[in-house]
């Protein structure tokens, strides 16, 4: 059922934003790898990808785009622990533990202008903005008088 479902709404929906996101490869390890939260909201001028990531600075990730129209946003994972400048201090308690390697993917449609592409990383949040190409414009029908 869900199948059928699925047909009817690519057919009524065929440039849904759903069709962004790349699914996970089950084969990573869920150790070495974890997966971003995102919100992606879509504008009449751009796609806005929010991500929630907590103990990242900007430094932290990177985003790139890989063969054309992949939307590529990973980090490295480490966060740097504050340190005692007073010798003999040690943590008696570590519950916090370092972010995962992160890694997420986006198809962008063919209506993306993957050169304006900008990033800003606030509060926890990564904020992703691609901006959306014009739309094309519409042929002229020129009536030429037949003589």
């Amino acid at each position: 059922m869900s199948t059928v479902v699925d047909v009817v709404s690519q057919l009524l929906f065929p440039e849904s934003i759903e069709r962004l996101v790349i699914p996970s490869r089950s084969n990573e390890s869920s150790e070495n790898r974890g997966s971003i939260p995102v919100d992606i909201l879509d504008t009449p001028k751009e796609y806005i990808f929010y991500m929630d990531v907590p103990g990242l600075s900007k430094s932290d990730i990177q985003v790139t785009v890989e063969d054309e129209n992949t939307l590529v946003i990973r980090s490295n994972g480490k966060r740097k622990r504050e340190e005692s400048e007073e010798e003999g201090c040690k943590y008696v308690r570590l519950e916090r533990k370092p972010p995962l390697k992160l890694m997420r993917k986006f198809n962008l449609p063919d209506t993306c202008n993957v050169s304006a592409i900008t990033a800003k990383c606030e509060n926890g949040v990564l904020t992703v903005v691609v901006q959306k190409l014009p739309p094309p414009s519409k042929a002229k029908t020129v009536k030429v008088a037949i003589s």
